[in-house]
């Protein structure tokens, strides 16, 4: 499985399910295109409809929704859009209130939807970084 040799390091602290998704995609999409960053940006895409990224990690999405979290994800390739980075933009603020608290992001309480998807993708760049080294 070519998939399972060029596995996220972020899916590789992340639960098995996830890497079984991300993998399957993978595989497919290289079967597909080919080898390269459009069978990887499959792969991530499919992870997305199921779970999101919290801090260096993947997990199932709050109440196992289901469906695209960003808005690239939900469209066609080639499209455009922007990248969530794996936090789930479609999540309620409580959800999102609830991770930023789990990634101890400072000032949660007064952040909108907005400022909250902001800090956690940038305490998921954080904690991805920091597992990395």
């Amino acid at each position: 499985m070519p998939g399972r040799k060029e596995l996220p390091s972020t899916l590789e602290r992340s639960p098995e399910e996830a890497r079984r998704t991300w993998i399957k995609a993978h595989d497919s999409a290289v079967e597909q295109y080919g080898e390269g960053r459009r069978a990887h940006q499959t792969a991530f895409s499919a992870l997305k409809h199921t779970f999101e990224k919290v801090g260096d990690h993947w997990e199932r999405k709050e109440g196992g929704r289901k469906g695209p979290s960003d808005e690239r994800a939900a469209r066609p390739r080639g499209k455009g859009g922007r990248s969530g980075e794996g936090v789930d933009e479609n999540a309620t603020k409580e959800h999102l209130y609830s991770v930023a608290k789990r990634l101890d992001i400072d000032g949660r309480s007064r952040m909108t939807k907005g400022e909250l998807l902001d800090a956690i993708r940038k305490a998921n760049r954080s904690e991805t970084r920091k597992a990395r080294s």
